[in-house]
Formats: C-alpha cells, structure tokens, sequence
C-alpha cells in the first residue's frame, strides 16, 4: 500500500485524481467484501466492511478534495480514503457498533474527529466491522459475522478493532480509525502487521465516539507506517470543547528530551510470566532488544512490581464502566425497540435482542462490581490500585524514555480455538497498562509484509511512553521502526 506521501504526490502531480484514488479503493473493497460484492465468493470475503458510506457523501467528499488540489489548498489528507471503526458517528449515515441494538440508527452530528478529517479534505469512505460495542479482543463477537486475517483468513484479526485494521491490511485503505480501551488498536495492529497507536488519554477528542470504557477509551489510528501515523495522529489531536477529557494546548506535546533508554519489565524474566508467552514471540523480542542495542540504544530492567495486576484492574474499572454506559440502550430512546405488555418487559425484550452475549457478560459483571455489597470490595480497591500502578510507571519514566513489551503474548489464533471468554481476556495482557495508566502506546511489526504467510505469522513489539510525550514516543517509534525492519 502507498504511503500518505505517495498518495499526496500522485494527486499533486495531476498524475491521478481524487475519483480515481477513491475509485482504486472501492474496486479493492468489492474484491475482498461480500457486502460491498454480492457476487463475490465466501471464501474470498474478509467482512471486515460492514458498508460504505452513501455515494452522495461520498462524492460530496470527492468534489472537495479534487477543489482543494485544484486550487493549491491541499494538505497531506487531501483525497486520501479512510476507513471509520463503526463506533465513530459520521452525521447522516449508519453506525451500528457492530450491534442489532443499532443496525439502522442514523447519526444526527459529526463525531469531532470526523468534522477534523471532513475540514481536511480526507475521503470517508467506509465503516469497519468490529466486536459489538467494542467488547472483545478478536472481532468475533460482531452481530454481522466474524472479520477474516488477510495474512491467514483462518485467523482472527484481533479486536475489538478488527474491521479497521483488516481493512488497511489488504489494502482498502491508507489510514483507518479504530478506538483502543484495552489494546483494541494494539492487538490488531500486531496481528494484521500494521502500526497501530493507542495516543494518551485526552489527547484526541471522544465526542462522537460511542462510549465503552469513559475513563479507558480513545480514538487512534491504523497505518502501514509509523510516520503515517504520527501524521494521522497530529491532524485529530487537538483541544475539543465538546469533550470535558480534551486536553488543554498548554498539556499538550511535551518538551522532547532523549535519553536513548528503554525500559524492559524485570517480570518479563519470570518464568511463570514467560510460560504463557508463545516461543517464537519471545525469541522475536529478544533479537529486536539486540537491534535496539546495536543502534545505541541502551535497554535496562525497570521495576513494575504490580504490573501482573494490571488485568485484574482492568477487568473490574471496564465492565463498571460498561454496565453504567450501556443504560442508555433501553428500547425506548433509540435503537432496537421490542414492545412488551409493560416497561420492565420493554427493557427485557429490546435488550435480550439486540445485545448479544459478550456485552451481556460484561454489563452483568459490571453491574455486579457497582451492587451495594460489592462497590468497596471491587470498584474502589480497583481505583486505589490504579493509582499505585500509574505512581510504579511515573517513577520508571524518570529514568527510560519507553518501556518495551511484546504487543501480544500469542499469535492470531484460529476461529473457535478459544470459546472460553478468560482465555480471550488474557490476549491483553500487556497492552491494559497504557489504559489504566492513560499513558501512550504504539505497536510496531517486526517482519515485512513481503515475509508472512499462514506459515509465518506478523508479530509486534510495543512501546509505552509516559503520559502526554506522545511525540516523544513517536520520535523513538519511528528510529527503533527502522532498525528492527531492516
């Protein structure tokens, strides 16, 4: 796939148009969606499009950007498709979250990254499947069918942004957006071989994303490239007044001071934490500290001591944090609606419906943490918990620039190899972290895409700054990009 500044160039040159670059991707998406392609075969379908966006919309966009070009007013965006995780509204069109809940709810604003993207000239084009609601780590608890690996189809994609990252792995896209409240970024990137960037909390705005995780939840992107990403990265962060987490200027890009260091965990040596990381994982990580090292880099053990409590953290603040935002869909204000003798029985009937079962689990779970008898002994002990983990990260960040993890301990698993939902929940073992703590995290591919096969699959390493450098990881992303891919 070309990079934004291939693209840029192309359109610049008057070498393509802007409805030519559109139309390359449209006819990419028919070659590998079924629901874009009904003449397509099962076997070939990815389904990680759930629809484009209207053709009006769509060719709205295009005279825009074709206007922006031709009258010198062209930014590195400009004509360039993206794809949209099916969770970010785009005013007047479908967005279902991957649920029956909302299989037919219209957006009635623009989420502020979508006016950012629309002010830009970038083409909307498409919305990605994904887990319903965003609760899952494989993109197999969608309600319109599981997202295809483009590497192996046999695989999952990771999740819960699947859709998004499948997307741009076979091509469809530059640039997609997915939202991250446990690794929902991370863990895909590593699995489609992409870079995918979890930015810190409040530095891109939530207004128009369909809230999860309220204090956990943010909106980054997928790209092929490091550089694309931080370019991507810099045109939606910004201060958003319509969202009470968005960051005020002055928080914002922090003075970039290199120490040359990485951090690695010290539990990453013990051999209980060792034991359930595949051997082809940890050997990959190993060589790229030896890479990082050869460049100059110096890599030192930092002490986490609670980080192995980070799941455990996070599986009590999310489903809490669940179980209050999913109230909203109560078969009355909008979304399914199932009519029943009473309003108890109304409420039963549209949520038994429409929600499916991992959502389910996890408002039950929420709800339960949040009861009466429970709240001190969860929710609160959880926070407190919080807090000494972010105080461990902060007192690492003194000494390392990023502390460095493999971004998931497996490979893609195959399609029902993991039925029971513990198994799934420990897929996001190191990426929760950057979560609780609201730092930024990226994942990187160590392998090129010319080198996988469904005999070699993609493996990433991740990168953790501390709260707020976001350009500070991006700096180091880009130079440990280049050493580990050579």
């Amino acid at each position: 796939m070309k990079t934004l500044k291939e693209i840029h160039k192309e359109l610049i040159s008057k070498e393509k148009s802007v409805r030519e670059i559109v139309n390359e991707s449209i006819e990419i998406i028919k070659s590998h969606e079924k629901r874009v392609n009904k003449d397509l075969d099962e076997a070939e379908n990815i389904n990680a499009i759930l629809g484009l966006f209207s053709q009006e919309f769509i060719d709205e966009q295009v005279e825009k950007a074709q206007k922006m070009i031709d009258e010198g007013h062209a930014n590195l965006f400009t004509g360039v498709p993206i794809i949209l995780k099916d969770n970010i509204l785009v005013c007047g069109e479908i967005i279902s979250a991957g649920s029956r809940m909302l299989e037919n709810y219209v957006a009635t604003y623009d989420s502020s990254v979508v006016a950012k993207i629309k002010e830009s000239g970038g083409i909307i084009l498409a919305r990605a499947n994904m887990d319903e609601f965003a609760m899952g780590s494989s993109t197999e608890n969608s309600a319109y069918g599981v997202v295809k690996n483009p590497i192996d189809t046999s695989r999952v994609p990771g999740g819960s942004s699947g859709g998004s990252a499948a997307s741009v792995a076979y091509g469809a896209a530059p640039l997609s957006l997915g939202s991250d409240t446990g690794g929902s970024i991370r863990l895909p990137a590593a699995f489609c071989n992409l870079v995918g960037y979890k930015p810190s909390y409040g530095s891109v705005s939530r207004y128009g994303l369909m809230a999860m995780g309220s204090s956990l939840d943010q909106i980054g992107p997928f790209a092929n490239t490091v550089e694309d990403a931080e370019a991507f990265f810099d045109l939606i962060s910004f201060h958003d007044p319509k969202d009470a987490t968005s960051l005020k200027d002055e928080f914002r890009n922090k003075e970039i001071n290199l120490k040359k260091k990485i951090g690695i965990p010290k539990i990453l040596k013990d051999e209980s934490i060792r034991k359930g990381i595949e051997k082809e994982i940890l050997e990959d990580f190993e060589t790229q500290i030896l890479k990082i090292k050869s460049a100059g880099y110096e890599v030192v053990d930092v002490d986490l001591p609670n980080i192995d409590k980070a799941l455990a953290i996070y599986y009590v603040i999310c489903p809490a944090e669940v179980s209050s935002n999913m109230g909203r869909y109560d078969g009355v204000r909008y979304g399914l609606s199932i009519p029943g003798k009473n309003t108890v029985e109304n409420f039963t009937n549209s949520r038994t419906a429409g929600l499916g079962d991992e959502v389910r689990r996890r408002i039950l779970l929420g709800t339960y943490i949040l009861s009466a008898g429970y709240f001190d002994a969860f929710y609160n002990k959880a926070v407190i918990a919080r807090e000494i983990l972010k105080q461990e990260f902060q007192k690492a960040f003194v000494s390392v620039d990023a502390i460095m993890t493999p971004t998931a301990s497996i490979f893609p698993w195959k399609f029902g190899e993991k039925s029971d939902p513990l198994a799934m929940y420990l897929a996001d073992i190191f990426t929760v972290p950057a979560n609780i703590i609201g730092s930024p995290s990226i994942s990187i591919p160590t392998k090129k895409r010319e080198n996988l096969s469904e005999n070699i699959l993609p493996i990433g390493i991740q990168l953790t700054g501390d709260i707020l450098e976001d350009k500070k990881l991006f700096k180091i992303a880009k130079e440990i990009e280049a050493i580990i891919q050579k």
